[in-house]
């Protein structure tokens, strides 16, 4: 991205900030209750858009208004929050990690943030009402980690300047780590046939070692336990801009189930941001309860936590499907839970050798 369109962006986003302060500050002058409307960010309030293939927020909202000193103060805190984005970020090319921001407001007196779950959360309504991204802002945040390894070739720009690599040839073992901001990423080659996200570093290591990304011409993306916005950003991008499939492969518990539906249908507390992260045609390739008893995998017992988040994603509308409802009811009577590299127990090669490809064959990606 040149500078230029840099300047451009960011001149965009101290736009949309000034224009919630005039809203607010114009609310005075009419004698109006200073407020913002914000979409219920629950599992209530979730709903199907046809349209985009995407889970987006429903009509429920919620008032933030100065009427009750709670409201008062999470405006305050708001504003105060704006004020940092547009004079110290968006002004001066700079960029704080979430973590930064929340320490930030130890100057701010009475506005200060109580936990930085509070100063996150703020993010995410300055995200929705200015229907921008944090990394619009140059909120980042404080680490990722996760990493793609495969046939792809790439150029990224950096404050360094820009750089080309190639995602297999050019990096080492543990692959190319994903920014923050993947939209710096500009595609160049791609021999790739599909995309599989890892859930764990062991699998992802293991599909490396044993030449899976060779043999099946895919892009393997480590995606480190939940997976960051970068990540889903980055598989969405390759999904839509090069017609890549995309599957998720996970551990068997419901914990994995969520990672598999934050990348195809979008978490709730980022919901408003669908359109940029989700990959609605993503496969979940995972271990399935089915897979437990099929191939009779060593596992692990449910604890009432597991027990308690599966029942509650059988009322989840993500999971609303026969095949789903299947599964974690199949789980539940069970009881048990199994990991990735529980294939272990059968052979190293198993997984890739065995087990992958008869998955693949199921999704007709084989």
């Amino acid at each position: 991205m040149s500078e230029p369109a840099e300047r451009m962006i960011a001149g965009a986003a101290e736009e949309k900030i000034m224009g919630l302060a005039r809203s607010l500050y114009g609310q005075f002058q009419d004698g109006i209750v200073p407020h913002i409307s914000l979409p219920t960010r629950t599992k209530a309030n979730i709903e199907y858009d046809k349209d985009e293939e995407v889970w987006v927020y429903g009509s429920q909202e919620t008032l933030r208004s100065v009427k009750t000193v709670r409201g008062a103060k999470s405006l305050l805190k708001t504003v105060h929050l704006a004020d940092l984005l547009i004079k110290e970020h968006l002004r001066n090319n700079r960029g704080s990690t979430l973590r930064e921001i929340y320490y930030i407001s130890e100057n701010w007196d009475i506005a200060k943030f109580n936990e930085q779950s509070e100063s996150d959360r703020l993010i995410e309504d300055l995200e929705i009402v200015t229907s921008l991204q944090r990394e619009d802002f140059h909120v980042r945040p404080e680490e990722d980690g996760a990493a793609i390894f495969g046939p792809l070739h790439i150029r990224e720009k950096t404050r360094r300047g820009e750089r080309d690599i190639h995602c297999q040839d050019e990096v080492g073992e543990a692959g190319y780590q994903i920014p923050f901001n993947v939209d710096n990423i500009e595609f160049l080659g791609c021999d790739a046939k599909m995309v599989m996200a890892v859930e764990t570093g062991g699998m992802y290591a293991r599909l490396i070692e044993n030449g899976f990304d060779e043999e099946y011409d895919a892009i393997l993306v480590h995606l480190k336990g939940q997976p960051a916005r970068s990540t889903r950003r980055l598989i969405r991008r390759l999904n839509a801009e090069l017609g890549l499939p995309v599957t998720v492969f996970t551990d068997g518990d419901p914990w994995s189930y969520r990672i598999f539906a934050s990348v195809a249908y979008g978490a709730i507390k980022s919901a408003h941001l669908s359109e940029h992260l989700v990959t609605p045609t993503a496969k979940f390739l995972g271990v399935q309860p089915s897979d437990i008893v099929d191939y009779n995998l060593s596992t692990d017992k449910l604890t009432d936590k597991d027990l308690q988040a599966l029942r509650s994603e059988l009322s989840d509308p993500r999971f609303d499907s026969d095949y789903w409802k299947r599964q974690i009811q199949l789980q539940i009577d069970l009881k048990r839970k199994a990991e990735q590299q529980a294939f272990a127990g059968k052979g190293l090669d198993f997984v890739t050798k065995e087990y992958l490809p008869a998955r693949l064959g199921e999704l007709g990606l084989a």
